[in-house]
């Protein structure tokens, strides 16, 4: 794996995901599952050195969305037969918001008849309460482990113990433990990262039996520790794409039957970018139905994508995007991980 991922062979890179597409289609066929994304609120008790909603970046306004305004994007997705919804948020382990999160759950399952998929991405937070939110209806959770090397991951955070590696992974365990379909993810062209740490992140996904993965390029923010020091110091957006898209490959055929997701970093640094992530392996797509007017105070890194664009007009370019490369959109179903399936009926 470590040749594939520094070959820069046209040729190689071309074969690597034609092989991809090819065991794609062999577990999981041409099929792309949405998951729409309501991201709910950019408060966060987290200081990431990399992330443009980090507590101390007091130049973004924040915001936090109503039940009822979660309810009536929760509605959207539902009547447009997405099947799934993923809600995001800064994270925050107060008893206010793990109760709100709880009512969310609970009322996204009560207007969609008990329908709807749903996936949290809520940060770390305690076996109790991803139980607890696990019990009122969430079954998919997402928590990425930003880099598998314990000292890349350090450097992207505060040392205190709100910033902690082993307690990221204690998490991922947790989440299993309770019951969750659990994914995780990369960045992918960090400083200092190699060619070597990526496969590491690979075979920690298959050590930690992830069932879905959503990763991509790291993506500057100017408003970041980070963002301010490294700006002269990572790989250009072509190379950091080519990692992406080889990411997605090389974890598509050694892992074969998890759900992979593309990502809108990819098309925040190559306007065909989740076009490609899906021709390498990927089967997953989040479609962004935020509020309109809380899309721009949601940016994680530089330049995101889609922010002048409403829910409806989204769905008109993913579909677009995904007929494009001769995939099919799954309408109403939840679309879950057959590597988890599989482990359910053993």
């Amino acid at each position: 794996m470590i040749y594939l991922m520094n070959t820069s062979s046209e040729d190689d890179i071309e074969k690597i995901f034609k092989k991809a597409y090819e065991i794609k289609l062999e577990n999981i066929g041409n099929k792309v599952y949405y998951r729409g994304l309501i991201e709910i609120s950019n408060e966060c008790i987290k200081n990431c050195l990399y992330c443009g909603i980090r507590r101390d970046n007091h130049k973004i306004e924040k915001f936090r969305m109503t039940k009822e305004q979660i309810l009536n994007g929760a509605k959207w997705i539902y009547d447009n037969n997405y099947a799934s919804i993923a809600i995001q948020a800064g994270e925050r382990c107060d008893e206010e918001f793990v109760n709100f999160i709880e009512e969310v759950v609970i009322g996204i399952k009560e207007i969609s008849n008990n329908e709807l998929g749903i996936t949290l991405s809520l940060g770390e937070q305690t076996y109790e309460t991803y139980k607890r939110w696990y019990d009122a209806g969430a079954h998919r959770y997402l928590l990425r482990i930003e880099s598998s090397n314990k000292d890349i991951y350090e450097s992207l955070h505060p040392k205190d113990p709100l910033h902690n590696h082993e307690t990221r992974i204690e998490c991922l365990r947790d989440l299993r433990k309770a019951g969750y379909q659990v994914g995780t993810g990369v960045m992918i062209g960090l400083p200092g990262q190699t060619t070597a740490d990526l496969v590491d992140d690979i075979l920690f996904y298959e050590n930690m039996d992830i069932d879905m993965i959503g990763m991509g390029p790291y993506i500057l923010h100017d408003d970041t520790p980070m963002g301010k020091k490294e700006k002269h110091n990572i790989l250009d957006k072509k190379k950091r794409v080519e990692l992406g898209l080889k990411m997605i490959a090389l974890t598509r055929i050694y892992l074969k039957d998890v759900n992979i997701a593309a990502t809108t970093a990819l098309q925040g640094l190559d306007p065909l970018g989740r076009e490609k992530g899906l021709k390498a392996g990927a089967n997953i797509l989040m479609p962004i139905t935020t509020l309109k007017e809380h899309k721009a105070k949601y940016q994680l890194y530089n330049n995101k994508p889609c922010l002048d664009d409403n829910a409806d007009q989204c769905k008109n370019c993913l579909g677009k995007r995904v007929e494009s490369v001769g995939d099919e959109i799954i309408y109403n179903n939840w679309g879950d991980s057959p590597h988890f399936k599989k482990k359910q009926n053993k």
